[in-house]
């Protein structure tokens, strides 16, 4: 925050967060035995530091997909990124990196907490050598010096008796601990981004709790920007500050938590929100809200918008038009004909 003053005035400036990564027009698709298709169609965000962004959306609607382009974790024989897409680091195309450009990268300055602990760490080593395995790659520190900060960072994920855990193989531990350890491993180098897909999945909720005030009072240490990919709306309301919706592959609306939870535009977002179960005497043997009929296919994908069928807002330009993304004087953007709570707004093409 900056203070300007002069001899009649004083105003109070709050400046914005530097933008650490931008993504711009992101389409990535891929080559199958039926052609070519698009899992992710022009997605456009940015990630500001000591941000937290949920990235939210039913199974299969690109959220994965965009966080493997931005850490380039796809497999490259089948893999084609559009052109015009844009995953920009420091005024730099990640796509235009070569392989060994991004493992300089990856968990260095872009770190990844998978979704399965188990899958993301290698059962045939210990705990304590695939630590010390990124700060090797990473670092200039010395083999003691590595081991003192491996078992610092144990602490920090309050794993108890980091020595002992040091020489401990995965399946030793369990699946909290496991995953406190993905996640340390991911901080090991302080990096300026962490992606976390679906990081407390398979935890009960007093150990998702854990582990969500670990993550949080890490970034507060040290002002990593966090993308958290998640199905849990309630998990968001607690950790973010902003929300992106996806639908099909496409960004359907971005907004603050406040304005979203309070105020969704998107009908798609209003229905996600209406679907959560509430508490209270009023709900009790009420049939929870659903959304009817199915995600298109993306070998079928519909050309005008894509979640026209299963909208109950639906009128005849949804189903011939493509719609276009709106945004408002706040940031707020939104991709339909028809927003449920329409603000004042400017169009930008796709």
């Amino acid at each position: 925050m900056t203070t300007v003053t002069d001899n009649c005035t004083a105003a109070t400036v709050t400046e914005t967060p530097a933008v650490v990564l931008s993504v711009r027009n992101l389409s990535t698709s891929f080559r199958t035995d039926r052609g070519i298709v698009n899992a992710v169609s022009k997605v456009s965000f940015d990630l500001h530091r000591g941000e937290s962004v949920g990235l939210v959306g039913e199974s299969g609607c690109g959220k994965s997909v965009t966080s493997k382009s931005i850490m380039r974790l796809l497999p490259e024989h089948v893999t084609c990124y559009s052109q015009g897409s844009v995953i920009q680091l420091d005024g730099e195309n990640l796509l235009n990196y070569s392989e060994r450009q991004m493992r300089d990268l990856r968990g260095d300055r872009i770190a990844m907490i998978f979704q399965e602990p188990m899958t993301a760490l290698n059962p045939v080593f210990t705990i304590g050598w695939q630590l010390d395995e990124a700060l090797k790659y990473h670092t200039k520190l010395n083999r003691r010096q590595r081991k003192a900060r491996v078992l610092e960072l144990l602490d920090l994920v309050e794993i108890a008796n980091p020595d002992r855990r040091y020489h401990e193989y995965p399946h030793q531990l369990s699946g909290g601990m496991r995953q406190r350890v993905v996640i340390a491993m991911a901080l090991a180098c302080e990096p300026e981004i962490l992606i976390a897909d679906e990081p407390t999945t398979a935890l009960d909720v007093t150990i998702q709790a854990q582990i969500l005030r670990l993550m949080n009072s890490l970034q507060e240490r040290t002002g990593t920007a966090i993308l958290l990919i998640t199905h849990d709306l309630g998990v968001v309301a607690q950790t973010c500050d902003r929300v992106i919706v996806m639908y099909a592959g496409q960004v359907v609306e971005q907004a603050s938590v406040h304005d979203l939870f309070h105020n969704p535009a998107h009908p798609y977002s209003k229905a996600l929100l209406e679907s959560i179960p509430q508490s209270g005497r009023k709900e009790k043997g009420k049939r929870l809200a659903t959304i009817e009929g199915i995600v298109p296919s993306l070998f079928d994908m519909p050309k005008a918008c894509r979640f026209a069928d299963r909208c109950g807002y639906r009128q005849d330009e949804c189903v011939t038009d493509l719609p276009l993304v709106t945004e408002d004087e706040h940031g707020r953007s939104v991709r339909c004909h028809f927003p449920v709570n329409a603000t004042s707004s400017t169009e930008s093409g796709d």
